[in-house]
């Protein structure tokens, strides 16, 4: 007799084609299919639980299956379920673009919706670019990126990105951009004071001689993170910023994922006091349940689409689903259970027992690197950790001791070599320290071949 796990992985063996994924091998696995969540756990179909410790890929904020989100959905569905913003508003959108505006750091005060950070980030490309036009300086059409940049996989998005793995492949469709380093301290011969140096003086030298070129300088604040969670230097933000301002360039902050608590703050840019022209957020905005992202961007941008009808200055870009009253109902009961719980705080006092709780891991003998901001963590796996050698990637290091996690209870996807922790922001103590523990195990298992014990 045939079972329902049998009959589903059958079907998505033969008809489901999944992001970022080798189908190849895939398919040649028994495949995890998850029919249900609650709290930091999911359940697949075999009825075997799971810690969510990537946070559902780093968008889930208070756990699965959240009576209080269910609920903002539940009652808006009762009202209307989609109608669309082109030309018209509706009041969970309304709302939400108040209470961002609100939130978010100082002078971004207008809000254009889309449904996911890709999409968020394509428009405020496009934003940045059709701001110079409007404003009548002409040459201003291209971007700075960082090396190892990853923003989204729309065309735009792609070609502000610099990973060659995932962009290269399309580079002959893109846009080319500027990429200056991101500094990543582990991998530079000079340390943290060195990168921070490398970095900020590749953005000096690009601005002060092709600024008149340069629209926009685009960036993942304090984390980079499909680079494999890498950590700014403290104070390089603030001193990008400066330079994008005292050279005429805009600055678009990427807060897909550092974003609404992630890094301790409820945005990177926070924690340096930026306010950037433009800021794209997504991810964890609606408590990680339905696709909603949101561009954010400043009153001069604004002002610069802001003209009679005739100039042919307005915007012209949208999404059929834009500003989804059910995602931004369930954005603004999210957004209220950060204030009733006091989710900041509670986030700044898990992160310090993490990092103490991690410190064991640190003296492994392939535990290269524990990178962490806030609940975003990366643990660089290496095949020498006093020379700093990777491991081939080949090997799929990070893949088998992710694997493992799942044989012992918790679900993460590696970045290469690293390995990603990045669990909801309602986990307790306990589910931190117990997911750690999977942590640990998976990786000693799978790099020394022993066990904790």
């Amino acid at each position: 007799m045939i079972t329902d796990y049998q009959r589903l992985a059958v079907m998505n063996k033969n008809h489901l084609w999944h992001p970022f994924t080798q189908m190849k091998d895939y398919n040649n696995s028994d495949p995890l299919i998850i029919e249900r969540g609650e709290g930091i756990k999911l359940y697949d179909v075999q009825g075997r639980a799971y810690y969510d410790g990537f946070s559902s890929v780093w968008l889930n904020v208070h756990g699965h299956n959240v009576p209080e989100l269910n609920q903002a959905i539940t009652e808006q569905l009762g009202l209307v379920a989609h109608s669309t913003l082109l030309g018209m508003a509706n009041i969970p959108a309304i709302e939400l673009a108040e209470k961002l505006v609100a939130i978010t750091p100082v002078g971004l005060n207008k809000v254009f919706y889309s449904d996911s950070g890709a999409t968020g980030v394509e428009i405020a490309i496009k934003m940045a670019f059709q701001y110079w036009k409007n404003k009548g300086v002409a040459g201003k059409t291209s971007f700075i990126t960082m090396n190892q940049a990853y923003h989204g996989d729309t065309i735009g998005a792609v070609s502000v990105g610099a990973i060659p793995l995932y962009h290269d492949v399309f580079r002959p469709m893109l846009f080319p951009s500027h990429v200056i380093p991101y500094p990543y301290a582990y991998r530079h011969e000079g340390g943290e004071t060195k990168a921070l140096e490398a970095t900020l003086a590749a953005l000096h030298n690009l601005l002060e001689t092709r600024a008149d070129e340069i629209a926009a300088l685009i960036v993942e604040p304090i984390v980079q993170g499909a680079s494999g969670i890498i950590v700014m230097p403290p104070g390089c933000l603030r001193q990008m910023a400066a330079m994008c301002r005292k050279y005429g360039v805009l600055l678009i902050a990427d807060e897909v994922a550092t974003g609404f608590g992630r890094t301790g703050a409820m945005f990177a840019c926070d924690l340096e006091e930026v306010s950037p022209d433009l800021m794209v957020v997504g991810k964890g905005l609606t408590g990680g349940y339905l696709p909603v992202a949101a561009t954010l961007a400043s009153d001069v941008v604004y002002e610069a689409f802001y003209a009679d009808y005739d100039e042919q200055k307005t915007f012209f870009h949208g999404h059929s689903y834009t500003g989804n009253p059910l995602g931004c109902a369930v954005a603004l009961a999210s957004l209220k259970l950060f204030e009733e719980r006091n989710m900041l705080e509670g986030v700044r006092v898990k992160a310090a027992f993490v990092e103490q709780k991690l410190a064991a891991l640190r003296h492994r003998p392939h535990v290269g690197e524990i990178r962490q901001k806030g609940l975003m963590i990366g643990i660089e796996l290496v095949r020498d950790k006093v020379s700093r050698e990777p491991y081939d990637w080949a090997e799929q290091i990070g893949v088998r001791t992710s694997l493992r996690a799942r044989e012992l209870g918790m679900l993460t996807r590696p970045l290469g070599n690293v390995i990603v922790f990045i669990p909801p922001l309602a986990s307790s103590e306990a589910e931190l320290e117990a997911m750690i523990n999977i942590l640990a195990e998976s990786i000693i298992s799978v790099t020394e071949g022993g066990s904790v014990a």
